[in-house]
């Protein structure tokens, strides 16, 4: 398995190493030499995040005011360097208080090693979650004036989230109301040919949870209609009434999803963390009913003239409605001026963005635009 670092250093804008540590010998003390003379003397830190230079690997970020830079010398797991310093950036700032800054550093050195010494091991990254890492790392942060007092929260058995199954929910959690909130959101991605022909088209959505239960609960998630990873066997015994199925092509499931009763059972059966996560992505490329249908016509006037005309339709049923539709038309660069016609909401060109913009935050059923 490839490390995901060497060696880590956090910069200021000037270039001064305000920490650094140091997990394999295959590094030297003086990387960060190159790293300031190459990429930020010469001003190309905005061009690639990742460099290398003198056979070594350097994978940087910009957080604030400080430059967080991952030295490697051999095949590295560049996603999951980026991945560690996300999550190792969410949890100092769970102990500073929501603040992440040079400020933030010097006033916490000795918190900060003792973080980076738990979280990386040799250069694998380990256990990255705050609420665990709180349990017996219970040093405070010096706090930013500005940010929020830390909850006093009964502190649970450490050990049990540490080596147990379930580290991402400490035991003791107690509600008077027991809540849960789930949100889909999708978002549909469609080509269209000149003449009206659907070239590519497809889904991406994904599941957001809120809990706030009590105890440790495991819950299921049953979807109304099958899914494509059902079993052959079970198609063929169970008689189909609509005659389709969802083709689930990408499922991304969160940590907490118990995997083989999916695979066994294909129920979503899960402890949820407290809280709001994101329990599931998914991605959708065959059987997408599309919402809405867009004719367009555009016609050339002389050299200097352009004529468009949009008609959108809906495709869903009555009983449906769409609110907040905005519908962007892109427009030369050069446009002077441009006049409307529209059977219903508002039109008007916005030049920053070079699009003749509609919106209506109504129902929308049929809507002809003219411009």
């Amino acid at each position: 398995m490839p490390v995901a670092a060497s060696a880590i250093y956090f910069l200021n804008l000037r270039g001064d190493v305000l920490i650094n540590r140091l997990y394999r010998d295959d590094v030297g003390g003086n990387m960060v030499d190159a790293f300031r003379m190459h990429i930020m003397q010469t001003k190309e830190l905005g061009t690639c995040p990742v460099r290398q230079i003198g056979g070594c690997s350097f994978f940087y970020m910009r957080i604030s005011n400080v430059y967080i830079v991952i030295v490697v010398s051999s095949n590295a797991n560049v996603a999951c360097a980026f991945k560690f310093v996300v999550e190792a950036v969410a949890l100092f700032k769970s102990y500073f208080g929501g603040a992440f800054d040079e400020d933030a550093i010097r006033n916490n050195f000795v918190l900060i090693y003792e973080l980076l010494d738990e979280i990386m091991d040799f250069g694998y990254p380990q256990n990255l979650s705050p609420e665990i890492l709180k349990l017996y790392i219970t040093q405070e942060g010096v706090r930013s004036p500005f940010s929020s007092k830390p909850s006093d929260r009964p502190v649970p058995n450490a050990t049990l989230q540490v080596t147990g199954a379930v580290g991402w929910r400490r035991e003791g959690l107690v509600y008077k109301k027991n809540e849960v909130f789930l949100d889909i959101v999708e978002s549909v991605n469609l080509l269209m040919s000149s003449k009206g022909s659907v070239l590519r088209c497809d889904v991406t959505g994904k599941i957001l949870m809120k809990c706030f239960l009590s105890g440790m609960p495991d819950l299921k998630l049953g979807l109304n209609d099958k899914i494509g990873l059902e079993k052959e066997s079970q198609l063929k015994s169970r008689p189909t009434k609509s005659g389709k199925t969802i083709e689930l092509d990408d499922v991304t499931f969160h940590q907490c999803v118990n995997l083989t009763r999916f695979n066994s059972e294909k129920t979503v059966s899960f402890v949820p963390p407290d809280g709001e996560f994101e329990l599931m992505k998914y991605r959708i490329t065959e059987g997408v009913n599309l919402p809405f249908r867009v004719l367009p016509t555009i016609k050339e006037l002389g050299r200097t003239r352009m004529e468009v005309n949009v008609k959108v339709k809906s495709v869903f049923g009555a009983k449906m409605f769409a609110l907040g539709v905005v519908i962007k038309i892109p427009v030369p660069k050069q446009t002077a001026k441009t006049s409307f016609q529209v059977t219903s909401g508002r039109a008007k060109y916005n030049a920053a963005i070079d699009c003749l913009v509609w919106n209506n935050h109504s129902m929308l059923y049929s809507f002809e635009f003219l411009g």
